[in-house]
């Protein structure tokens, strides 16, 4: 009698709209994985009786997406060294009876910026609008890279400068208020806020941005979002969404949960085909 395909999903609240089935989907029929995944809407005060629940009764891997990604730190019983870093998790896995949690959005960002558009970000200037858990779950991997410097600017001064106070032994990264920081222009600008979905900008120096700058927004959508086509309108070297981070960021948790690591131009290909 064969065994059941092992089990993974993707929780969070809403969570209908996530690409993530389709794209865990493809992975496993590349690297052909017998495994299922699924979507599970779950309001937070039942995340961790779901999450529970799901583990006790064989389930192998989980990615979390919002609200839950502060809250699921407490349901992993072993964290590794960048979700600890990060204060988030983003993904769950049964290995050898613990429940390790990850986070793989840091990752999925260096790779898409690096390996898919082919960016040199050692001695660069960078600048992330936003303090929330967007940007602590990128700070890391990008301080890896060695900038010249991540400046974080938020609409509460004090936000940005105790996060970057929380980063400063891994690299140089300051924190400021919109429109308080030095006007030179960066090489690298990350919206992190939900700002630009609502269509409001935050407050820019026109300094900020040149003719040399990349610009990329952590979110994505059908079309380009509002960051985007704000970016483009001024001119920027390029403007980028999320979708690649998406789903390189889901490559990393399959890589995790499978030992396997899945190419992901096939799938980037048909999902911008999807999205329009």
């Amino acid at each position: 009698m064969s065994q059941p395909p092992d089990s993974y999903g993707v929780v969070g609240h809403p969570v209908a709209h996530s690409l993530s089935p389709f794209i865990h989907a493809m992975f496993a029929r590349a690297t052909a994985q017998q495994l299922t995944y699924r979507a599970w809407d779950v309001a937070p005060p039942e995340l961790l009786q779901r999450v529970a629940e799901f583990f006790a009764g064989g389930g192998r891997g989980l990615n979390i997406t919002l609200p839950h990604k502060i809250a699921a730190v407490d349901l992993a019983q072993q964290l590794t060294e960048r979700a600890a870093h990060a204060a988030a998790v983003n993904t769950l896995a049964a290995q050898d009876g613990v429940i390790l949690g990850d986070n793989t959005d840091g990752a999925g960002l260096v790779r898409d910026l690096c390996h898919n558009q082919g960016l040199t970000l050692a001695g660069s200037r960078i600048l992330i609008l936003g303090a929330g858990g967007a940007t602590r779950g990128i700070l890391a991997p990008l301080l890896e890279l060695q900038p010249q410097g991540i400046v974080i600017a938020n609409r509460t001064a004090e936000r940005a400068q105790s996060l970057a106070a929380a980063f400063a032994d891994l690299g140089t990264v300051g924190g400021t208020g919109f429109g308080q920081f030095d006007a030179q222009p960066f090489d690298l600008i990350i919206n992190a806020t939900s700002a630009s979905l609502s269509g409001e900008m935050p407050p820019l120096p026109a300094a900020a941005l040149t003719p040399d700058t990349v610009c990329y927004d952590l979110a994505y959508g059908k079309g380009d979002t509002p960051f985007v086509v704000w970016a483009r309108q001024r001119g920027c070297r390029r403007a980028l969404s999320g979708l690649g981070m998406l789903v390189e960021q889901a490559a990393e948790s399959f890589e995790l949960w499978r030992g396997v690591r899945p190419a992901t131009a096939e799938v980037l290909a048909a999902l911008r085909a999807r999205q329009g």
